[in-house]
């Protein structure tokens, strides 16, 4: 879990969640993509926001999620959208 929350937006509840779902490394959450990760934890936390998706993908990106590009946030509010 310490290397999750190594990364920005990501902490011990974030982390404990994405171990859930067998995602365990930076590598592992870079390889799955945002998406990925998100729609495998909204299986197991129908309850998970939007703002868990723009954490994740601030996370991948290094960067705090309110800093993410604004065509990145409308890409996953609609991704968030199809979803529900």
């Amino acid at each position: 879990m310490a290397e999750l929350t190594g990364l920005q937006n990501i902490g011990p509840t974030l982390a404990k969640q994405l171990q859930q779902v067998a995602i365990t490394t930076p590598t592992e959450l870079e390889a799955a993509g945002s998406k990925a990760a998100f729609a495998a934890i909204k299986k197991v936390n129908p309850h998970a926001c939007i703002q868990l998706l723009y954490s994740l993908e601030g996370a991948i990106e290094d960067c705090a999620y309110p800093q993410l590009p604004a065509a990145t946030r409308e890409d996953l509010k609609q991704y968030f959208r199809a979803l529900a």
